[in-house]
């Protein structure tokens, strides 16, 4: 059976089948999902069978795409419903989006859903006169709570590592989840999704995992959750998070199309993305993401933009114009589609030509630094912002990396550039796209490409100006073809030398290893360690203090175990281990991310491109936090 197969099932569904198992019924869950996995399937409609056994069918009744109810699973088995078999189909399953009647809630100061007499249901609010900063409003009882439980979710999958992490943890996370959503926690709550996808594909040997993103994921749930609870005024509405990301007016806009990129996710939604500039040089999106996976994507890029009066597709739009009246806009810059918007097309405007020509001639290093305020775990969910990098390049070559191949390309600022694909499935043409490219040295090319926050300058390329210098080229949609480069006769240049950037030397990766072995095998492993004294010492003549400090209470607390007056080990302090370990992770994210920013600066030469990076920023506030 594949996965993809089965339909998304509401994460208080997969809780309450596992929750309202037998103890006995739990330990063998893993089992029952790993051997629910091999049975096939058959879709009829809006259910899906599982032939369990010869005589035994499981059914999953999915109105409107999605599994919303636990009596929807249904069993033949003898022991149904009390069986394992329907919580290991559930957790199989894809985890469902929140459904829009929770989404569409305010965040703010909203009554939860509980009787008004419930005193864990009032918020805590601030009378107008208020002005001291701890008279803001905080985080009702009900929504710490919510939060408690979500730290304490957390805290098991580091306390256990993904190979430990089952079904039941999951289900905890789960659970989390939905009390968090329905507290109007959403950014926790999507942060917990998140957590338990990563850790089904991890657990799956999904090739697609990275430990890095479990990480990002994990530590964003950590964080939140801890944020929740001690935050007020404009840095909790910020911890809340928003659902839906509200729409305000932005008048009569007149934009030139860019690019269209392909959007398929892990909870198996697929479409298109069009992106579009404002006469300002301001970026905007069009979006049409819906269930229906890589297929869908590449459908949906050749039917019409739900915008206004246009007839044009997005594979159009991001080549044409647009003249929209009655504008509304997300702070992230999706354009709304409501009735008052009005747009029709317009001529569009070459790469080459302004207003798109000014988004290449902003140097790469403040491109750079605008993409990662806007992509940083420290940014304003609502702050808007780009993550997008514009530059002019000449093709170097392949360069084989452990993960497989890249792209080679040299900036006009001399910056040596790495250019990955955005999407490795085969339906899309990503992969195919950047290996002609990579046949192509000497090729100079005008690119469009996100930001991937790494030791070196790195991007995922999107588009590009057609290698002929007619039209332009979506790369996860569109197929060059050979004729379309030059002559490979061509001469090749030589790929410049690895250049010793500010995080060429770094030793930050002793304590990075230390925050990625922690998920993958769980505190005990890293307990078991012993002396790192060796590792702290080199941290400390590289002029990094704080992450010397951090790794060695990292370890420590993982090590630490108390006994009882018979000397018998008590259970392990997981909260605290969790809180060194998300300090650990705070800090090396906040120093990468400057080692990231510094690496776009123009080639130096001679000690102006030594290592220069401060040991201090939001890492280091978080590490003095928890110290106290």
């Amino acid at each position: 059976m594949n996965d993809d197969r089965l339909p998304p099932v509401a994460p208080e569904v997969t809780a309450t089948l596992v929750e309202n198992l037998s103890p006995r019924l739990r330990k063998r869950l893993d089992a029952a999902v790993t051997k629910l996995g091999a049975r096939p399937t058959h879709r009829d409609g809006d259910t899906v069978t599982i032939q369990v056994d010869d005589e035994t069918e499981l059914r999953l009744h999915a109105p409107g795409g999605v599994v919303a109810t636990a009596d929807a699973i249904t069993c033949g088995c003898l022991l149904a419903p009390a069986c394992v078999h329907r919580a290991a189909a559930a957790c199989a399953a894809p985890t469902a989006d929140p459904p829009p009647d929770l989404a569409d809630r305010p965040t703010g100061a909203t009554p939860e859903p509980a009787s008004v007499t419930d005193p864990a249901s009032v918020h805590v609010h601030v009378p107008d006169s208020a002005s001291s900063p701890s008279s803001q409003e905080v985080a009702s009882p009900a929504q710490r709570a919510a939060a408690d439980a979500l730290w304490s979710a957390g805290a098991a999958v580091l306390e256990a590592g993904i190979d430990g992490a089952g079904a039941v943890t999951q289900s905890a996370l789960l659970r989390a989840a939905h009390t968090a959503r329905i507290r109007h926690l959403p950014r926790a709550a999507g942060a917990a999704l998140s957590v338990v996808t990563l850790l089904r594909a991890a657990r799956a040997g999904d090739p697609s995992y990275r430990t890095a993103d479990f990480v990002t994921a994990l530590t964003e749930l950590l964080g939140t959750a801890h944020r929740v609870g001690t935050a007020s005024g404009a840095e909790l509405d910020a911890a809340r998070g928003r659902a839906r990301r509200p729409y305000s007016p932005d008048g009569s806009l007149r934009l030139y199309g860019l690019f269209t990129e392909p959007v398929v996710t892990d909870s198996g939604h697929g479409g298109v993305r069009t992106w579009v500039a404002g006469t300002d040089g301001r970026l905007f999106t069009v979006g049409d993401v819906a269930l229906g996976g890589v297929g869908r994507a590449v459908g949906v890029a050749d039917r019409a933009v739900r915008l206004g009066d246009t007839a044009l597709t997005h594979r159009e739009l991001g080549r044409a114009g647009l003249a929209v009246s009655g504008a509304t806009v997300s702070p992230d810059g999706r354009l709304g589609a409501g009735k008052g918007v009005k747009a029709v097309t317009a001529r569009g405007a070459a790469w080459t030509e302004l207003p798109l020509a000014a988004l290449w001639e902003t140097p790469p290093s403040e491109q750079a630094a605008r993409a990662l305020r806007s992509t940083s775990r420290y940014a304003d969910p609502d702050g808007g912002g780009s993550d997008l990098l514009f530059l002019d390049v000449e093709l170097i070559g392949a360069v084989r990396e452990s993960a497989g191949t890249c792209l080679l390309a040299l900036s006009g600022t001399g910056i040596a550039v790495r250019l990955t694909v955005a999407d490795d499935d085969p339906a899309l043409a990503h992969r195919d796209n950047l290996m002609l490219l990579a046949a192509a040295p000497g090729t100079r090319l005008r690119i469009i490409g996100r930001l991937v926050p790494a030791p070196h300058p790195r991007l995922t390329l999107l588009a590009c100006a057609h290698p002929t210098g007619e039209g332009t080229i979506d790369l996860g949609l569109d197929r060059l073809r050979r004729a379309d480069l030059p002559d490979p006769a061509a001469p090749v240049h030589p790929a410049p030398p690895q250049p010793g950037g500010p995080g060429a030397h770094s030793p930050l990766y002793l304590l990075e290893r230390r925050v990625e072995q922690t998920v993958s095998a769980g505190r005990a492993a890293l307990g078991m360690l012993g002396d790192v004294t060796a590792e702290t010492r080199r941290i400390r003549r590289a002029g990094l203090p704080t992450a010397a400090g951090l790794l060695t209470a990292l370890c420590t607390s993982a090590s630490q175990r108390e006994r009882d007056l018979f000397g018998r080990l008590l259970p392990a302090d997981t909260d605290s281990f969790a809180t060194h370990w998300l300090t650990a992770a705070l800090y090396t994210a906040a120093v990468a991310d400057s080692l990231c920013a510094a690496v776009w600066e123009p080639v130096q030469e001679g000690p102006a491109a030594a290592l220069s990076v401060p040991d201090q920023g939001p890492g280091r506030a978080v590490a003095q936090t928890a110290q106290h």
